[in-house]
């Protein structure tokens, strides 16, 4: 079969196309699902660039997101069959491992899983739609909701939100009923933000955004009663040097809910405005098998979008993730299909 596929870490010149990769077989309680379409995700960027403490076997092929039809199942596999839409969770939360890193992932015609990692897919959701939800979506919907429990008359600042946690967090504080400030980078990524919900934007490229926070929603100050400056929420999974400016913007109690840290894990902190403001901290990791079937509930009752920024065929994987890693996407970036 035809793959991407990564022999060593380094920049994106690592990964080749690979026209005579082997096709998988099904274990007993495997099956094999041809792909359909596979979202990349910054996961995949630093799964290519190796991540301390994680050790691959390679070659390996990248692609946490899958979707697809299933070609073969295993012997033992009991409510599946070929021919049957699926969505992958790409955590084996049986045996251990991810698609995309310990387990060959979605950048091939081929992917080989756990039967137990199959969701049903309903024929109102397309394999786009559905390849985009795992890592991304259903990362924002358990920091949105099961960790942050956005709640509507909120202020909620959203840094990094034309990106596919950021345009679903986006519409997750919508749907919550929060008054939802988006931070974008160019003047068409704020339009489509407010398309999608954003009640305002700040364009970081032009003004500061805890200036630009100061001066529409007032300075923070020490009061605990009453009607307070600064907003209530800063999702921030970007860290680097925008985690010590996102405290400054928070009203006393207010709270960060972080994800990831894509711009730097390792930023320089001030305490001072955490026990000043009794800010709180909180971080979500991943998500949970049933917060990707509320997803497809949500996505097949069409109150949340997918935004696909673009799909491409699976012989320009490479170049599908340099433009994620270039950060010049809205939204999702899709292989295949």
């Amino acid at each position: 079969m035809k793959a991407i596929v990564l022999h060593e870490h380094g920049d994106n010149d690592k990964l080749t196309l690979d026209h005579h990769f082997p096709d998988p077989t099904p274990g007993p309680d495997d099956v094999v699902v041809r792909v359909k379409a596979s979202s990349l995700n910054y996961h995949d960027v630093f799964t290519r660039r190796g991540m301390p403490g994680i050790r691959l076997n390679f070659p390996i092929v990248i692609g946490l997101d899958v979707a697809g039809e299933i070609a073969e199942v295993g012997a033992d596999v009991k409510d599946w069959k070929a021919g049957d839409r699926v969505l992958v969770d790409p955590i084996d939360r049986v045996n251990g491992g991810l698609v995309g890193e310990t387990i060959h992932g979605g950048l091939a015609e081929l992917c080989r899983v756990g039967a137990h990692q199959l969701i049903r897919l309903p024929d109102e959701v397309s394999f786009s739609e559905a390849a985009a939800l795992p890592v991304a979506y259903g990362t924002a919907l358990r920091m949105m909701e099961t960790i942050g429990r956005i709640k509507a008359g909120e202020k909620v600042l959203i840094l990094g939100a034309s990106g596919g946690v950021g345009v679903c967090a986006v519409q997750l504080a919508k749907l919550a009923g929060a008054t939802v400030i988006a931070a974008a980078g160019s003047q068409e990524k704020a339009d489509r933000l407010r398309e999608l919900g954003a009640d305002d934007v700040i364009l970081y490229t032009e003004e500061d955004f805890v200036k630009a926070i100061y001066t529409r929603y007032g300075k923070p100050g020490r009061r605990r009663s009453g009607p307070q400056a600064g907003v209530d929420v800063v999702v921030n999974f970007t860290g680097g040097d925008t985690w010590t400016k996102s405290l400054r913007c928070l009203r006393v109690g207010g709270r960060v809910l972080t994800c990831g840290a894509t711009a730097g894990y390792d930023p320089k902190e001030d305490l001072r405005f955490i026990w000043t403001f009794e800010l709180q901290i909180l971080g979500s990791n991943g998500w949970e098998r049933e917060d990707l079937h509320r997803l497809l509930e949500l996505v097949q009752a069409r109150k949340l979008k997918v935004l696909i920024n673009k799909q491409w065929p699976l012989e320009q994987g490479a170049q599908a993730l340099a433009s994620l890693e270039d950060r010049n996407v809205f939204g999702k970036v899709l292989v295949g299909g």
